[in-house]
């Protein structure tokens, strides 16, 4: 059976006949439940590529090959390994989350909010499962244009300045992708597969070229310092699922375009210039970390932790060793439960009080401590509270950079968890702890069942990661040790 085809396909479709057929006011019940019944059955659809995925393995599996574009030798190349297939995985379950969060939020043009995250949701499983370069750049693009639609059209009031930044941000640093893409297709003799392009001898002049290529891609999507700019812009603006969906998984694009291309094509100048890349990831680390205790907004406050907790990818993978590469692939994966439930709290708050400013709250716990102890939760997990997600990924990076000698590095990237604890407990102590100081608050209802159930899986999946994440790390095992063993090899051509 093609799963991955279905992961695909089936969302996407799904969306278009969204799209198509359910304009109508009085249909926007069915939508809901048309959408809420897509997204369970794609996320479904992808349960047994982790079950059924060999993980003593490195190679690609569940292998889809098809004649696209005969003349050029394009083909719709599809496959993962331990280190995709978990991101396939997210996608799937995150739209089932965003579809729950929007039930009784979203109430005009219903169609084509939940027809824009299925479509969403298919395009970015096609991202993680490419394994031809022009199929990966077509996905890698396309999904700009539903989020592009879903800032722009569902925002807030800033919606199309955030909308257009966003975008052009994401494009211009692309464009020198496709340069690089259109190289390796004639360098190789004519071919788009990517693992063929792993095993090309370079120059050391062409791998940096191609390095920096791909840095100014993938650096803007991660985002990292300093073209981060256009990310705390399009969260606060966002409507609540576009800021769960774009810090939940549009920000590993990035990351997971560093390990799918530049690790393994220019492992020379990866090496070369990873000092580069180490400078910029502990400068989002430290930086960014006193940029977010400043912050009054919580989605901003929230957007900036991002930022700084991919600082912790970014640094993980240019240290070139199994404990810090593997750490930082949890990192990606733990972020993803972690800062999707944390703007889904903040979007439960304004739901009610339609304010983001900690100014606006103060007591929340009084009045909804259900609720508060899910958020609070999802807050000691965004500091890296052991026993949590958040803890289980940094914690590797820290150990295996000490352990590759660089004492210092870890100790500068160890004081995120100060910064983070900083940040994070300064805006629980003012929105969910203390006397009631404003009346609104006052009068808040806690959550429902449908919003209880939305945070409680959340929570669920961040307890289990943080206290077993062995799964997660046998799964990625033998991909990992492959990905290092390409990256030490010399391909500098003679």
């Amino acid at each position: 059976m093609p799963l991955l085809s279905l992961a695909i396909w089936l969302p996407i479709l799904s969306g278009v006949l969204l799209l198509a057929f359910g304009g109508r006011e009085e249909r926007a019940g069915a939508v809901r439940w048309a959408a809420l019944i897509a997204s369970i059955i794609s996320f479904l659809v992808t349960i047994p590529l982790v079950t059924g995925f060999h993980t003593s393995l490195a190679t690609m599996q569940f292998v889809e090959r098809h004649d696209w574009i005969s003349r050029f030798n394009v083909y719709y190349l599809l496959g993962v390994d331990g280190i995709s297939v978990w991101f396939v995985l997210l996608s799937a379950f995150i739209t089932v989350i965003v579809v729950v969060s929007a039930w009784q939020v979203i109430t005009e043009r219903v169609n084509q909010y939940m027809g824009a995250f299925l479509v969403l949701s298919g395009l970015l499983v096609g991202v993680f499962s490419a394994l031809d370069g022009l199929l990966f750049y077509v996905f890698f693009e396309a999904t700009l244009i539903p989020m592009y639609l879903i800032i722009g059209v569902w925002g807030g009031p800033r919606r199309v300045y955030a909308a257009f930044k966003f975008f052009l941000y994401t494009l211009a640093g692309s464009l020198l992708m496709l340069v690089a893409l259109i190289y390796l297709y004639y360098k190789s003799g004519g071919s788009f597969d990517i693992l063929t392009w792993h095993r090309l001898p370079l120059s050391l002049d062409a791998q940096v070229l191609l390095f920096f290529a791909f840095f100014f891609a993938f650096a803007v999507k991660v985002p990292m310092w300093p073209v981060h700019t256009w990310l705390p812009d399009a969260h606060v603006e966002a409507p609540t699922g576009g800021s769960v969906v774009l810090a939940a998984i549009m920000l590993k694009l990035g990351t997971y375009g560093f390990l799918r291309f530049s690790l393994p094509i220019t492992p020379d100048a990866s090496h070369e210039w990873a000092w580069f890349m180490v400078a910029l990831s502990l400068v989002a680390v430290v930086y960014i970390g006193f940029v977010a205790l400043v912050q009054r907004d919580m989605k901003k406050l929230v957007a900036y932790s991002s930022i700084a907790h991919m600082g912790f990818v970014t640094l993980g993978f240019f240290m070139f060793n199994e404990l810090t590469t593997s750490g930082a692939i949890v990192q990606m994966i733990s972020h993803g439960f972690v800062s999707g439930a944390m703007f889904l709290c903040i979007g439960v708050l304004y739901d009610r009080v339609h304010s983001r400013e900690i100014s606006a709250y103060g007591g929340v716990a009084n009045t909804m401590p259900k609720f508060a102890s899910l958020a609070v939760l999802f807050a000691m997990a965004n500091c890296g509270l052991p026993g949590t997600a958040g803890f289980v990924g940094e914690w590797m990076v820290i150990l295996g950079t000490i352990g590759a000698q660089h004492f210092w590095i870890a100790a500068i990237a160890a004081s995120t968890m100060i910064w983070g604890a900083a940040y994070t407990l300064w805006m629980v102590k003012r929105v969910y702890f203390g006397k009631i100081v404003n009346e609104h608050v006052r009068e808040l209802t806690d959550v429902n069942g449908r919003e209880f159930a939305m945070l409680g899986v959340l929570a669920a999946a961040v307890i289990a990661m943080g206290v077993y994440p062995k799964p997660f790390t046998d799964v990625m095992h033998a991909s990992v040790v492959h990905l290092l063993r390409q990256t030490s090899i010399t391909k500098i051509s003679p």
